[in-house]
């Protein structure tokens, strides 16, 4: 059975919490990535998503500089751990409609699983599985 730990992003970009939404944007924008996990004392307490900055601070046209990331990010994540099987993870983010899921272990980020992690996965097991096959039927 695959595990989270075999899939999941080991080289998760976070921020403390006390910086503000424009020194977080500019981050996600220089590591082109879409989220960002939000840490105090080295622990995860949030997340940022691209979708936190068109809602809270572009829509409502207020200056990112002066916006402090506790503002704008999201105190409420779902995470799994490393031992976590990849269908329980599949299952958690679609019960929650979720595109990412923290990856802990003993409340530390290990990691981090997406839906492209998963989607990559995926693919891969099916074009194996499509081989194998076809392998097979040419034997007979």
């Amino acid at each position: 059975m695959v595990q989270v730990r075999d899939i999941m992003q080991k080289n998760v970009i976070t921020i403390e919490y006390n910086k503000t939404a424009l020194e977080a944007a500019q981050l996600i924008s220089k590591k082109g990535i879409s989220f960002l996990v939000i840490v105090k004392d080295g622990k995860p307490i949030g997340v940022v998503t691209e979708k936190d900055f068109l809602l809270k601070i572009t829509s409502e046209d207020k200056q990112a500089s002066k916006i402090p990331l506790k503002d704008i990010m999201s105190y409420k994540f779902r995470w799994v751990e490393p031992s976590t099987d990849i269908e329980d993870a599949v299952q958690k983010m679609l019960n929650n409609n979720i595109r990412r899921l923290l990856v802990l272990e003993n409340e530390n980020l290990v990691g981090v699983i997406t839906q492209t992690d998963l989607v990559g996965f995926l693919r891969s097991r099916l074009l194996i599985e499509g081989t194998v096959e076809n392998i097979l039927s040419d034997e007979s």
